[in-house]
């Protein structure tokens, strides 16, 4: 089973900058298209940001202009370069996959389980 492993979350001040990384631990990376999805207290997880296994790149109206994502499949790693952070922009993120854009879009994921994520707090 496939494993994935969120990082590079933190406290930071708005309009500060962090950078995710996200590895998976096996599986053959590079078939599948990936997501940076986000969950707040109280409300569902959300899409953020798809990266096809192409290189296009899909963001939600939220975070356009702000965030960058990107893969490195040698690494069997996905990134999510966010700046100029909001205080709206503080929850949990995770990643993960699927075969199907589509399904990544949608949120519904099956390249690996479901990680711990990785907490980002943007706060003054």
């Amino acid at each position: 089973q496939v494993h994935l492993v969120e990082s590079g979350g933190g406290l930071v001040q708005p309009g500060g900058s962090l950078r995710l990384s996200c590895a998976a631990s096996v599986g053959i990376f590079s078939d599948y298209h990936m997501g940076w999805f986000r969950r707040t207290p109280g409300k569902r997880r959300e899409l953020v940001a798809a990266i096809s296994i192409g290189g296009s790149t899909t963001y939600e109206d939220f975070v356009k202009g702000r965030f960058t994502i990107s893969r490195d499949n040698a690494k069997k790693t996905v990134y999510l370069q966010m700046n100029s952070l909001k205080p709206e922009d503080t929850a949990i993120y995770y990643c993960n996959g699927d075969r199907s854009l589509r399904s990544v879009l949608e949120g519904d994921v099956s390249f690996g389980s479901w990680g711990q994520g990785t907490q980002v707090t943007v706060s003054s």
